[in-house]
Order: structure tokens, then sequence, then C-alpha cells
């Protein structure tokens, strides 16, 4: 895997599937369409069993976890195969647990002081959420110049069409989004059309 999670893709699908069936032939699609980073929360009780089969049965996916936010989750998605970890905010035991996992990770940060604290224990890889909400793009270009060090990956009300705005940012990787696996096309199984949305997100950058 690259050096960074941040630079795997310039968009990061963030994926919540009540059915664990649904996860390899979604991971398919989305890799098909050119997003290879994919970012499974924790927020449904297939979570696990997902992670597990797209790490078993999708090679080309890093399949990562997302709304990491204790301790027995990082060992328990690390034990399904989860490639990276994602919080949407951190503390000093869960940072600890990330940085002892042996996988690379994303710790969420809303405010400046939080931006400083991880630089200084050596994080300079974030998750900035919830994006929107947290001042946007205007706010990551202000960090920029006195935090050159932090590189972000906003989540959290981006989509298609801010999403270039955030990606045209120096310390921004890549933006954490939804919109191209809609409810609606999962419900659905349209696989062919979340793999339309997918090449759609990857052109963003380049």
């Amino acid at each position: 895997m690259t050096s960074s999670v941040l630079d795997l893709a310039p968009v990061m699908p963030v994926v919540v599937l009540e059915d664990a069936a649904d996860a390899v032939p979604l991971a398919r699609a989305l890799v098909a369409g050119g997003l290879p980073a994919i970012e499974v929360t924790l927020r449904t009780a297939a979570a696990l069993d997902a992670i597990r089969a797209i790490a078993a049965e999708v090679p080309d996916a890093v399949v990562g976890a997302g709304t990491v936010i204790s301790v027995q989750n990082v060992s328990d998605t690390v034990a399904a195969g989860a490639r990276f970890l994602v919080s949407p905010g951190w503390t000093d035991a869960l940072l600890d647990a990330m940085k002892a996992s042996g996988v690379p990770f994303l710790p969420g940060v809303s405010t400046t002081s939080e931006v400083v604290a991880l630089l200084e224990r050596g994080v300079t890889d974030m998750k900035f959420f919830p994006a929107e909400a947290a001042g946007g793009t205007a706010y990551l270009k202000a960090l920029s110049a006195p935090l050159p060090r932090a590189r972000f990956c906003p989540t959290g009300g981006v989509s298609l069409a801010s999403a270039p705005s955030y990606l045209a940012l120096p310390n921004v990787g890549c933006v954490g989004g939804s919109w191209m696996v809609p409810g609606d096309a999962v419900a659905a199984r349209d696989w062919s059309r979340v793999e339309r949305l997918a090449t759609e997100a990857a052109a963003l950058r380049g």
C-alpha cells in the first residue's frame, strides 16, 4: 500500500452496509470505478462481516474500518482484515491503540488544538470531521499556513459538487463521502450505478 491512505484515490467511499452479502459486489463495483480505498463504517451489525468478506474476496480493494471509537473496535476490525482505521474523533487511549495496531489510521479532528495535539504526537494524516459543519474549505485553508504538516481527509457533508474545492487545497489528500454509494442503489443492488458514480468520483483529480 502507498505510504498514506490519503494518496490511494481522490475520494474514499464511506460505506454503511446492513447486509454483509452486499459487501463483495459493492467493493468490486467501487474498485472497478477507480476507488480502491473503502471505509466500512461500524454503524451496523454487518460491518465486521463486511470487512472480513471484502478483505478475503476483493484483493484489489483496500478495506478500512470507519467510526472506530474504542480500543475494542481497533482490535476487532484489524482482526477482521481492516487495512486502515478511521475515527470521528480521538482520545489518548484510542490513539495509542490505533498507533499500536500496525495499520495506517486517520484520527478525526475538528479544532486547531486537536490538530496541534496530533502533530505533537507525530501524527500528520487526519480526518477532518464533520467537514461542512466544522467550517469546510475556509477552515482548512486557514490551517494550511500555520500547520503545513497536517494533511486531511475531509468527511461529513462533502458532495460531488463540493469535493473539487476541497481537493484543490494543499493540505487535503482526499475526501470522504457516500454519494457514490447511495442507499437506494445499495438496496436495489444496482452495482452498475455504483460503478458509474465511482468512476465519476475517481476522475475528480486529474
